[in-house]
């Protein structure tokens, strides 16, 4: 059985262009194989800013939106976080919902698709890196870097990739994939 992996968009705003590079990863991962995977769209889950009355390492979740991300978070082995560039940082959309679970995310691994201007979101993703590494993940230090991300758009909205960043791509996915049978161990023995 192949390793669950979520390609989570973390942009949730209106005309946001991560949701075509995220559709061009999952297909990408798809044909590489080496994972089974789901394409997440964090709007989709309309997290408000969290509102959890208790900690989030309880597990003691009140709200339905919570639930909800709950359970996909814990459904996956390992997670691909598609992230834009917002002033040097991450955006919001992504920074809250790490922060609205805790132990779902434990002991798996993580890489990015960041895509901006001419640094190709690499600050943002540095700058979610602690935050991660607090939650008990793995972040790759491969990645997916998209610069001039736009540009890179056509007319029918399609990202069109080109050979580095498909390089990029194959790399990013086969240390993950190392990872993510690595970490599968820790969690079963944390587990137990």
């Amino acid at each position: 059985m192949l390793p669950k992996l979520h390609v989570i968009i973390c942009s949730t705003r209106p005309g946001r262009i991560g949701l075509p590079i995220a559709r061009w990863f999952h297909e990408f991962a798809k044909q590489h194989g080496n994972f089974d995977i789901e394409l997440i769209d964090l709007a989709d889950f309309k997290l408000p800013i969290y509102d959890e009355p208790i900690h989030p390492a309880a597990q003691d979740y009140k709200h339905e939106h919570t639930k909800k991300w709950s359970a996909s978070v814990a459904a996956a082995d390992a997670y691909i976080f598609v992230t834009p560039e917002y002033n040097y940082s991450p955006p919001p959309s992504l920074v809250n919902a790490l922060d609205f679970v805790y132990r779902e995310w434990n002991y798996k691994p993580c890489g990015f698709v960041s895509y901006g201007g001419v640094s190709g979101g690499l600050r943002s993703v540095q700058a979610v890196k602690m935050q991660i590494t607090t939650l008990k993940m793995m972040p790759m230090m491969e990645g997916v870097m998209v610069p001039m991300a736009a540009s890179m758009i056509n007319s029918e909205g399609q990202f069109q990739s080109n050979e580095l960043i498909d390089k990029s791509a194959v790399t990013l996915l086969e240390e993950l994939r190392f990872w993510a049978d690595g970490l599968k161990a820790m969690r079963e023995k944390k587990a137990h």
